[in-house]
């Protein structure tokens, strides 16, 4: 098993690895990586987004709802408390806080959920089909509240903050559907429950883009990092025990308290003790907003999932 998960992991350190060698080289100019953000923000990670969803059949989605609510719940509230952390004690910014606890709450879905899972329960359609929608999960219910906050802070900054949060939420939440990596699942998921099929041109047409996403978003966050010092600090270890082991262990409780069990109760413990995902970190760079606890627990929890993801496995083998 652990081999399997190393196995895993390899990819997404010799990326990253790559992307920082680049930054450091000067290969690539890591102050300036707008174009590369640009490619994976608006282009690549939204077709691979909608590729998955639109091909995921509404009947399977539905009944994966089980799963889609320990995943929410486990997200939501990891995000609701690191949030209120990072803000009213460690007094973080709330970009520097929205960017952080979306790097704790969503999980590394896209690059490690079908490997793991995979060797747990066996590769096969049900197994893509939870991957899936574990992926949509968190691109639709997860990413809009860091989109909500940098939206309102750029409002802020910019002096179009006429009345309050709520009187805000509108228009951020308009401004945060437009953005193509919201809309891309999002899309995907409304024309599945419309039972509306793509043309298989299309599909064939993107598909190239959806296959570079999570290699260029490694890349870019290697690339990123390259510009900044790895910082270990009270909130960065916080945050990493909470991604590692409190959100897990949320996921248990929610699966508990439904009754879940089998192999459902096994993918939802499982999808949310997988490492933190790169969608926090290259989201803050495309509002301008540095983050080096975020980059820090992304570094920290990718490696030592080395040793929480085989705890889990084995706790999840009786459920």
């Amino acid at each position: 098993m652990t081999y399997v998960i190393v196995h895993a992991l390899a990819p997404i350190f010799v990326i990253m690895l790559l992307g920082f060698w680049a930054g450091k080289a000067k290969m690539v100019d890591n102050q300036n990586v707008s174009l590369l953000n640009i490619f994976v923000m608006d282009f690549a990670l939204p077709a691979a987004l909608f590729s998955a969803t639109v091909q995921t059949p509404w009947a399977g989605i539905v009944h994966q709802s089980p799963l889609i609510i320990v995943l929410a719940l486990s997200m939501w509230i990891t995000w609701g408390a690191i949030y209120f952390l990072a803000t009213r004690v460690f007094h973080k910014s709330p970009q520097d806080a929205a960017v952080l606890t979306l790097t704790v709450a969503l999980p590394n879905y896209a690059a490690l959920g079908l490997p793991i899972l995979g060797s747990v329960l066996g590769e096969g359609p049900s197994t893509s089909l939870s991957v899936a929608v574990s992926i949509a999960c968190g691109s639709v219910l997860m990413t809009p509240f860091c989109l909500l906050v940098l939206e309102r802070e750029k409002a802020r900054a910019a002096g179009g903050n006429s009345g309050s949060s709520l009187a805000m939420l509108p228009v951020l939440m308009w401004r945060s559907v437009k953005k193509p990596i919201v809309l891309g699942p999002l899309l995907g998921v409304v024309l599945s429950a419309c039972g509306i099929k793509m043309p298989d041109l299309l599909l064939a047409s993107i598909k190239p883009l959806g296959l570079a996403a999570t290699a260029a978003a490694l890349f870019l966050t290697g690339v990123i990092l390259s510009a900044r010092r790895l910082k270990i600090n009270t909130m960065v270890i916080i945050a990493s025990i909470a991604t590692m082991l409190v959100q897990p262990l949320i996921a248990w409780g929610v699966v508990a308290i439904l009754g879940l069990h089998g192999s459902v109760a096994i993918t939802a413990v499982l999808m949310v003790a997988l490492s933190a995902g790169f969608f926090g970190v290259v989201f803050g760079n495309r509002f301008g907003v540095q983050s080096p606890d975020a980059e820090a627990v992304l570094l920290i929890s990718s490696v030592l999932c080395i040793l929480t993801l085989p705890l889990f496995i084995s706790l999840t083998s009786g459920m």
